[in-house]
């Protein structure tokens, strides 16, 4: 993909397909390393596709024979010196702790490195398409809180208001890119 914020999109869809309410999104930039995780509380994997879900002829999908999201991420991980790992707990065998974490690193400096991206325009589709899900969503760059959203505190402000509606996401994008704003501002100003 030509963007890691469309990788986060694709592997948080599956979450969603598989079942999740709550789908963590963390972005972690430490110095020349990004580190991307992705946790959600769907139904999980047996141990069987755990083994078989980075290979890109296997997927659960009947639309197409292949499935790229995850073995994508693997290639243009380990492309820039980094690696992809992927931990997850089937319903069947975790009835009451089941989900899947998955996780990538990168080392930012490698010409194959691809950008990060528009990751607010990732949230902001997510939330668009699956209101009823919820998200937690943070970027930590040196060990600084760049920017961060957690759609459950919205539920509880707004209540019954759906968060796919026009002046609620209106108002998460300005969030996400003010918050993004004054953390570069607050760079700029310190060096």
């Amino acid at each position: 993909m030509k963007e890691l914020s469309l990788n986060i999109l694709d592997i948080a869809e599956n979450s969603l397909k598989a079942g999740s309410t709550l789908t963590g999104i963390e972005i972690s930039e430490n110095g020349d390393r990004l580190s991307l995780t992705i946790t959600d509380n769907g139904c999980g994997m047996s141990e069987d596709t755990l083994k078989t879900v980075i290979d890109p002829f296997y997927t659960t999908r009947t639309t197409r024979k292949v499935g790229m999201g995850l073995p994508l991420l693997k290639m243009e991980a380990e492309m820039t010196g980094g690696g992809l790992s992927v931990e997850s707990r089937w319903v069947n065998d975790f009835p009451d702790s089941h989900g899947t974490v998955v996780r990538a690193k990168f080392v930012k400096s490698h010409i194959d490195f691809v950008p990060l991206g528009d990751v607010t325009e990732s949230i902001i589709t997510l939330i668009q398409g699956h209101p009823d899900s919820d998200f937690v969503f943070s970027h930590i760059i040196d060990g600084e809180r760049a920017a961060g959203l957690d759609t459950r505190e919205l539920r509880e402000i707004l209540g019954d208001l759906p968060l796919n509606s026009y002046e609620i996401i209106s108002w998460i994008r300005e969030y996400l890119n003010e918050q993004y704003g004054e953390y570069g501002d607050k760079k700029s100003s310190s060096q």
